[in-house]
C-alpha cells in the first residue's frame, strides 16, 4: 500500500493501480525478449493499447512491465493527476512574478518551487531494493530480461535503467536515463551523450584519473522513472522535482558498494564502477528517431553489486519510429514545463511538440505577435533556451491558432508563409542521434514564420479577413442539428 498522501510507493503499487482502472493486461504465456516482445509492443502502442506485464519472459527470471506512460492518460495516472496540465499550472501558480526574465528566472522558479514544497530525499537505513543481493561471481545480468528490441541492435539492451553519478569535486548528484548495452554477464556500455551531465562528470574523473561510481536503478515508482527523463537545469536535483511531483519526499538508502544512494523502492539496482580511459564499442541500437545509431565507443561499467526486491518486476521501453511509449513521456515535459518556458519567454502563448518530431526536432508555437519580425526574435530565443537549442524546426502561428491541432497548424504554415521572406536559416546544435545534419552534433536549423504579416515588415497589401460563418448561424444549427436528419 501507498504511505502518506502519493498513491504509490514503487512500481507495482502503480501496475495495480492500473490494472484496477483496466489500463494493464497481463500475457501469461512464455514471450522471447528477443524481437517477439518489441513487436507485441509496437502493435499495442500503435492501437492506444494498454500497459502490458509479461509473467513469462523467455530469458531472465524476472516478469517484464513495459508501455507503462504510453498514452496522456496513463501518464496523468503515473504524475496522481486527472490532466497532465495540471503540473504545469501548480508550478505556474508558485513562479513569482518579479522573478527575473531569463535562463537565470528558469533556475530561480524552479529552485523556488522545490523550496516551497519543502521536499528533499529522506534517507532510510533498510529499503526494499536491497532485500536480496548478489555479488562478486554471483553478478549476472541474464538474470534480467533484457530486451533486443530491432534485428540489427548489437546485442540485449536495458533501456530504462536510471543511471546515479556525482561531480567528483562538487559531489552535485545527477540522475538520467540512458541506454545500458549488456556487454557480459556484469559489464554495461554507457551511452552518455555529449550534451548530458553524465557525460560532463565521466570527464572530470577521467582528468583527474579516477573511477567514477555510478548505480543504475530499474523499476522505480513512476515519478521517480519521470523526473529521470526530465531536461532540468543542471543545478537542480531531480529527487527535489521528483518530491515536489509527488508532494512528499522520496525515500533514499546508500548503496552497499558504491558512495551513492538509490531509490528505497527501486526493484533491482546495479553499482559499479567505470574505468579512467576505457572504452568499448556501443550500438548499433534501433532508436526513437526510427534509424540505428552507428557503433561508436562509450564507457563501461563495471557491477560489482546487483540488489533487488523479492518479487521484483522488471521494467523498459521499446525505442522506434513514432509513435511509440515515449510519446507520453516528452507530452509530460510539454505541458510540465510550459509555464517555465513562457517564462524564459514571455511573448509564448502555448507550444506543441509533435511525436513524430520526437519532441526535439519540431516544436509548434503560438505567439501575440506585436512587431516585426516578432517570429523570428522567438525563433532565436527558443535556439538558446536549454535543451529547446537541440529543435531544428520551429514553426511560429498566431495566438488564435491551436498548437495542438496539426490541421489548423498545416493549414497556417502552407498558407501564410511567403518561403522567399518568411524562412530563417541558421545553423547550430544537434541532439547526438541526428542521423541527418552532415556532421555530428550540429547542423542546419530553420524557423517558419506562419503569422499574419504586418506591413512594417514589407507586407503591403493588406492582410485578409479569413472566413468565420456568424455565431448566431452556428448557434442555430447546432440547435436544429438533429432536425436536418444527417
Amino acid at each position: 500500500m501507498a504511505v502518506r498522501g502519493f498513491p504509490y510507493t514503487d512500481l507495482k503499487d502503480f501496475l495495480a493501480a492500473l490494472e484496477r482502472a483496466g489500463e494493464l493486461r497481463r500475457v501469461r504465456v512464455p514471450v522471447d525478449p528477443t524481437l517477439e516482445i518489441s513487436e507485441i509492443v509496437t502493435r499495442t502502442v500503435r492501437e492506444g493499447g494498454p500497459a502490458l506485464l509479461f509473467e513469462r519472459p523467455t530469458r531472465g527470471e524476472l516478469p517484464l512491465a513495459i508501455n507503462l506512460f504510453g498514452t496522456e492518460k496513463r501518464m496523468a495516472m503515473a504524475l496522481g493527476v486527472d490532466s497532465l496540465d495540471e503540473v504545469g499550472a501548480r508550478i505556474g501558480a508558485l513562479i513569482k512574478p518579479e522573478l527575473p526574465v531569463g535562463w537565470s528566472g528558469i533556475r530561480e522558479g524552479l529552485g523556488k518551487v522545490m523550496q516551497l514544497k519543502s521536499v528533499p530525499p529522506r534517507k532510510v537505513k533498510t529499503a526494499p531494493c536491497q532485500q536480496v543481493v548478489y555479488s562478486g561471481d554471483d553478478v549476472d545480468l541474464g538474470r534480467l530480461p533484457g530486451l533486443q528490441v530491432w534485428p540489427g541492435d548489437g546485442g540485449i539492451f536495458h533501456n530504462y535503467g536510471l543511471t546515479h553519478t556525482k561531480h567528483p569535486e562538487t559531489g552535485k548528484r545527477n540522475l538520467g536515463l540512458y541506454r545500458l548495452q549488456q556487454h557480459s554477464r556484469n559489464t554495461l556500455g554507457m551511452h552518455w551523450q555529449i550534451h548530458k551531465d553524465s557525460t560532463a562528470h565521466h570527464a572530470v574523473a577521467e582528468r583527474l584519473g579516477q573511477r567514477l561510481p555510478v548505480a543504475v536503478a530499474i523499476g522505480c515508482d513512476p515519478v521517480v522513472s519521470y523526473a529521470a527523463s526530465a531536461p532540468l537545469p543542471s543545478d537542480i536535483d531531480e529527487y527535489l522535482f521528483a518530491g515536489f511531483l509527488r508532494g512528499e519526499r522520496v525515500e533514499m538508502v546508500d548503496c552497499l558498494t558504491v558512495p551513492l544512494q538509490v531509490p528505497a523502492h527501486a526493484q533491482i539496482v546495479l553499482e559499479g564502477y567505470l574505468e579512467p580511459g576505457e572504452r568499448l564499442p556501443e550500438g548499433p541500437f534501433g532508436d526513437h528517431t526510427g534509424f540505428y545509431t552507428p557503433v561508436e565507443p562509450f564507457p563501461v561499467l563495471h557491477i560489482e553489486t546487483m540488489t533487488m526486491q523479492r518479487d521484483a518486476v522488471y521494467h523498459s521501453i521499446v525505442t522506434s519510429k513514432p509513435p511509440q511509449e515515449d510519446h507520453g513521456l516528452g507530452k509530460a515535459t510539454e505541458r510540465i514545463f510550459q509555464p517555465l518556458l513562457k517564462l524564459l519567454i514571455p511573448d509564448i502563448v502555448d507550444y506543441d511538440l509533435p511525436a513524430a518530431g520526437v519532441f526535439h526536432n519540431c516544436a509548434i508555437v503560438s505567439i501575440r505577435k506585436r512587431y516585426p519580425k516578432h517570429a523570428q526574435k522567438v525563433m532565436n530565443a527558443i535556439w538558446g533556451a536549454h535543451l529547446m537549442s537541440l529543435t531544428k524546426l520551429i514553426v511560429i502561428v498566431d495566438e488564435d491558432c491551436d498548437v495542438h491541432d496539426y490541421h489548423e497548424v498545416a493549414f497556417r504554415a502552407f498558407g501564410n508563409v511567403d518561403y522567399a521572406r518568411d524562412l530563417l536559416l541558421t545553423e547550430g546544435p544537434v541532439d547526438h542521434l541526428d542521423h541527418s545534419s552532415y556532421q555530428q552534433f550540429w547542423g542546419g536549423k530553420v524557423g517558419v514564420d506562419a503569422t499574419r504579416k504586418l506591413p512594417a515588415e514589407g507586407y503591403t497589401r493588406g492582410w485578409p479577413e479569413e472566413m468565420t460563418m456568424a455565431p448566431e448561424v452556428v448557434s442555430l444549427v447546432d440547435k436544429r442539428w438533429k432536425e436536418y436528419g444527417i
